[in-house]
């Protein structure tokens, strides 16, 4: 099989070490599912997987979360799925990755793929929707279809997890969603994407915060740059309100500790490389996901395509994301004849 990846231990992180290879596919066991990989997309954590590898054992190694595909075959144990089911998933960090003709994948972190979108669409959506919902349900502990009313700052609002949140929280929660973005393309697409107001997170926030009527905001979803972020956010957030971050850098928690502010970390990946036992659970939210999509309440955030998945394209995907001005998603899709 076709497959983008390293053969040998890379010596830095430079892209250009991502080559095309071609590996033997890969058989299903226990609870995996084989997929025929359709389409994958870009995510901020597909570069930080570039550079040395640690573990000899994982060579060669292949890249890539987000994909959507078609069962190809399954293992002894699966229940979940059949050969020719259309799928979508967002992969686990501890094993290979969706850049790859046919990959293995527990059929417990995989969910139906939306009938109304193509694979490349439906790429764009699983990593940054469980990253998401987590958040927003799991963390926040906030209600579905609840009536709390309440206020909600999604610091980043039109990147890949901040233009989902913004659809989740506005369509399944009564809360006032307030975005951020610096430039008038990401303010309108965080409009777009269900922000009530946005709000420019190059400027000090509380004070706009302030004009927009509200006294404090209860909870603050940070996505971007969250350490330069920290005294706004302990200036804005209510006493006993929550936090939550994806940044892996160290954080100035001063601003914030006098408030009593309650500090969550997301990390999508914890399910499944720790095996919980409610694992199932990223089964279930995606396929909550995929039946929003179809019920016309959720919508891809696929903004740029490339073609086809090849080293070449996966390589100006990563250049692309590490400019750190992307809107929404970026998908490769298809394979080279």
């Amino acid at each position: 099989m076709k497959a983008v990846g390293y053969a040998q231990s890379p010596p830095d992180r430079d892209a250009g070490h991502l080559v095309d290879l071609d590996l033997p596919r890969p058989v299903p066991t226990g609870r995996d599912l084989l997929v025929r990989v359709e389409a994958v997309s870009i995510n901020p954590v597909d570069t930080k997987q570039r550079g040395p590898v640690a573990d000899a054992g994982r060579l060669p190694r292949i890249l890539g979360f987000d994909a959507a595909g078609v069962v190809e075959a399954v293992g002894e144990n699966a229940t979940l799925f059949r050969p020719g089911d259309p799928v979508f998933y967002a992969g686990a960090v501890d094993r290979q990755g969706s850049n790859a003709e046919f990959q293995l994948v527990d059929e417990r972190i995989v969910a139906r793929k939306p009938e109304r979108l193509d694979f490349a669409d439906a790429a764009a959506l699983p990593l940054t929707a469980i990253t998401a919902w987590e958040t927003l349900f799991d963390r926040f502990r906030i209600q579905p279809d609840a009536t709390e009313r309440g206020t909600l700052l999604v610091i980043g609002a039109a990147g890949g997890v901040g233009s989902i949140a913004t659809q989740l929280a506005r369509q399944l929660t009564a809360l006032t969603v307030i975005g951020t973005a610096s430039r008038p393309e990401t303010r309108d697409f965080a409009l777009r994407n269900g922000c009530h107001h946005v709000i420019d997170h190059s400027r000090p926030m509380a004070p706009q915060i302030a004009e927009l009527g509200f006294g404090s905001v209860d909870h603050v979803f940070a996505l971007t740059h969250t350490p330069s972020h920290m005294e706004d956010i302990g200036a804005l957030i209510r006493p006993f309100g929550d936090l939550c971050v994806i940044d892996s850098t160290a954080l100035d928690l001063a601003p914030i500790r006098q408030k009593s502010v309650s500090l969550h970390f997301e990390f999508m990946f914890t399910r499944s490389l720790f095996q919980t036992a409610d694992m199932i659970e990223q089964h279930r939210l995606l396929s909550e996901v995929s039946r929003l999509v179809d019920a016309g309440r959720l919508h891809s955030t696929r903004t740029r395509t490339l073609a086809p998945i090849c080293a070449e394209t996966v390589r100006e995907g990563h250049r692309i994301s590490e400019t750190g001005a992307t809107l929404g998603k970026l998908v490769i899709a298809g394979w080279p004849g």
